[in-house]
């Protein structure tokens, strides 16, 4: 991957082992929550990265967008659809996802780079 995407989920995954190394039983079972919410259900786990990228966009979580963006890559979205799914997060968010914005479709083109060599 590129540097953006490495450099998250290297801090990332560090972070999350110590988190969940305190075994801290809240902390697990809110991991676990997450975890068993993208799942396939009533709405497919490629819908459900979709709605979890338009809501960490209008909370403005840069983290949360990287997450999803990449989980949103490996459901086979499209870039077509992922500006679809911008949209309606800035028209919910307001112009304040802007900078959100500009920072995810770089995100998104480091993907999509790195899929290609």
């Amino acid at each position: 991957m590129g540097k953006l995407v490495d450099e998250f989920n290297t801090y990332r995954a560090k972070m999350n082992d110590k988190i969940l190394g305190s075994d801290n039983k809240v902390m697990k079972r809110l991991y676990g929550l997450d975890t068993l919410t993208y799942q396939e259900g009533a709405l497919s786990s490629k819908v459900k990265e979709m709605l979890g990228l338009a809501t960490s966009m209008v909370l403005r979580c840069d983290d949360c967008v990287k997450y999803h963006l990449e989980k949103c890559f490996e459901q086979g979205v499209t870039t077509d659809e992922m500006f679809e799914i911008l949209s309606v997060a800035n028209v919910v968010g307001g112009t304040i996802c802007i900078p959100h914005t500009r920072r995810a479709v770089e995100y998104w083109e480091e993907l999509n780079n790195s899929s290609k060599l």
